[in-house]
């Protein structure tokens, strides 16, 4: 699914399920949450924190897919074209960024 189709499956979604979408606000407030917690599952399982015992139930790639999915409604809401808009921004960072990736140092000690 590109993500034309994905913003149109949580289209549908809303309007079956979840009866309107929040506000931009509320839903900003959402995805911030979100973030937050696949930071928490990151700095705790791969970082130098240690991971309480709550903590390994979660599931990393569910809290990916509740951010995408709140991004999703953001975009939805403004009418913004994921799909436009992120051809445009790998296109804009591979032609300014693979030179500056390709030079640069800390990237080949590994």
């Amino acid at each position: 699914m590109d993500l034309e189709g994905a913003q149109k499956k949580v289209d549908e979604w809303i309007k079956t399920h979840g009866v309107r979408y929040f506000d931009e606000l509320t839903n900003m407030a959402q995805l911030t949450e979100e973030v937050g917690e696949v930071a928490r599952i990151i700095a705790r399982r791969y970082g130098e924190q240690s991971e309480k015992e709550s903590d390994k139930q979660k599931d990393l790639g569910e809290e990916l897919a509740d951010v995408i999915f709140v991004a999703l409604c953001l975009a939805n809401q403004t009418g913004v074209d994921l799909q436009t808009a992120f051809e445009k921004k790998l296109e804009l960072k591979s032609n300014r960024d693979h030179e500056r990736h390709q030079n640069n140092p800390k990237l080949k000690t590994q």
